[in-house]
């Protein structure tokens, strides 16, 4: 285990700031990727439809050890891999001894028990080359009588889309339930399925015993850069004006660290942070659910985004740490600020998202989880669309066909105060270095969906001095 934490740790302390445009590496657990190519489309590896639902599924079960404590070993892997070059294999190995920890980040100290609510959360790990692999995650405990101890299965996939893989998760579970071999033939035909396009269905048979052949099927949501999200979690356990204060904090890529027992509300609630931020992509330190063993990361003095159980609070509150925003899921409190998260976005817009989330949080009843998705999004896009929709026009493109970013005439062209001084501070940020060095690349604009809003804006504006 401590080589693992090793390798783990070497992992963070190369993801670094990145200043410019220079020298970017790979968070060792980042966010997927946002959206790119047309709406409800993703360019990125982990939304390209037609490719595999998943590389391979494991379980992870816990194996008591010769000190008596349990640790968790990986016991069914499916499919096996063959034929792996020599720098794939020593890859993949790191990456599967990796995968237990987070299975069971909640440490060794387990006993047989006789009851437990199955869990689902994840996580996301990221390669050398910076590849990435989001892992589903169901942990459960097996059908019996007496006493027995608790299993993760983890579905190891390039495609991010949380609510699919649950339902796919709900099957494995159901299958588990009967028997472990039910559950091969079902994945086995998954792998087999194409992994359908935004708004498509794909149908899998799939036989259980004394039940028949089923037909599941399987949708992907429309819009693409909502399908790994649930602002749904994030809403019930904290308020909208702490929403808008943890939102504050992310957007300046600060330190963010997030408390609760629940993998899951951990797991759920920091994609939801993260999704908040689209156009722009979290690109740091990034661990939905810390291992015990990395509880230090706390101490890393670049920006994180991390999730760490209720129970290790006083722990992380006696290291060494920089300044940091320190968010209870359970009481839907902030227990730590930095102490200007008021100030930080500017008043007028900041008070149009709050009026957006506290009508949407007091509607949710009324809504479908994708609707509430989809309205919440809206709110902090438009926020976005209002202070760097114009950025487009201050690429200057030259003979090449390579585009030249204008900062100082982008951040000049803002009318308010309030606004251009924000704009100074998050123009500096990784996240905006990195959505404007893929605008330069091409007159073709990326982020269809944040385009298509910036021509609404702008229509609306047009009608609105016109009328």
């Amino acid at each position: 285990m401590a080589s693992i934490g090793g390798f783990l740790r070497r992992s963070l302390r190369r993801a670094g700031r990145r200043e410019g445009k220079d020298g970017a590496s790979a968070a060792e657990n980042t966010p997927p990727r946002v959206p790119q190519g047309n709406q409800g489309e993703r360019s990125s590896v982990f939304y390209s439809a037609g490719q595999f639902f998943f590389e391979y599924l494991v379980v992870v079960s816990l194996k008591k050890m010769s000190d008596g404590h349990y640790e968790p070993k990986i016991t069914y892997q499916f499919p096996k891999r063959e034929n792996l070059l020599k720098g794939q294999k020593e890859e993949e190995e790191r990456l599967l001894e990796a995968i237990p920890l987070f299975c069971f980040p909640d440490g060794n100290n387990w006993a047989p028990i006789t009851e437990f609510t199955s869990e689902t959360f994840s996580f996301v790990l990221t390669n050398v080359d910076g590849s990435r692999k989001i892992g589903y995650c169901r942990r459960l405990l097996p059908s019996g009588r007496g006493v027995r101890l608790p299993e993760v299965f983890c579905i190891i996939s390039c495609l991010g889309c949380f609510g699919l893989f649950s339902k796919i998760l709900d099957e494995v579970e159901k299958r588990r339930q009967i028997s472990m071999a039910v559950i091969y033939p079902f994945m086995q035909g998954l792998r087999e399925s194409p992994f359908p396009a935004p708004g498509k269905t794909v149908t899998i048979k799939s036989f259980i015993p004394e039940s028949g052949t089923e037909l599941i099927e399987l949708t992907r949501p429309v819009d693409a850069h909502l399908e790994h999200v649930e602002f749904q979690a994030l809403l019930q356990r904290l308020s909208p004006h702490l929403i808008l204060l943890i939102f504050a904090s992310a957007v300046l890529e600060r330190r963010l660290i997030f408390l609760a027992e629940e993998l899951s509300a951990l797991s759920q609630c920091i994609h939801a942070v993260a999704a908040l931020l689209y156009p722009f992509t979290w690109a740091h330190t990034y661990i939905p659910v810390v291992p015990e063993c990395l509880l230090d990361t706390v101490c890393c003095p670049t920006p994180f985004m991390v999730g760490i159980q209720m129970r290790h609070l006083e722990r992380v509150l006696e290291q060494p740490m920089e300044e940091a925003l320190i968010v209870d899921l359970c009481e839907g409190k902030i227990i730590r600020a930095v102490g200007d998260e008021e100030e930080i976005l500017p008043g007028k817009l900041q008070n149009e998202i709050l009026l957006s989330l506290n009508r949407h949080n007091s509607n949710n009843n009324e809504h479908t989880s994708e609707q509430l998705n989809a309205l919440v999004s809206e709110a902090f896009v438009h926020f976005f669309v209002r202070l760097v929709g114009h950025y487009g026009s201050h690429i200057k493109w030259g003979r090449s066909g390579s585009g030249s970013f204008q900062e100082r005439a982008f951040c000049k062209a803002i009318a308010s105060k309030s606004c251009r001084r924000f704009l100074k501070k998050f123009v500096k940020t990784n996240m905006f270095s990195l959505f404007i060095e893929e605008a330069e690349k091409s007159r073709i604009p990326q982020e269809a969906y944040f385009q298509q809003k910036i021509i609404e804006y702008h229509e609306q504006k047009k009608h609105r001095r016109d009328s």
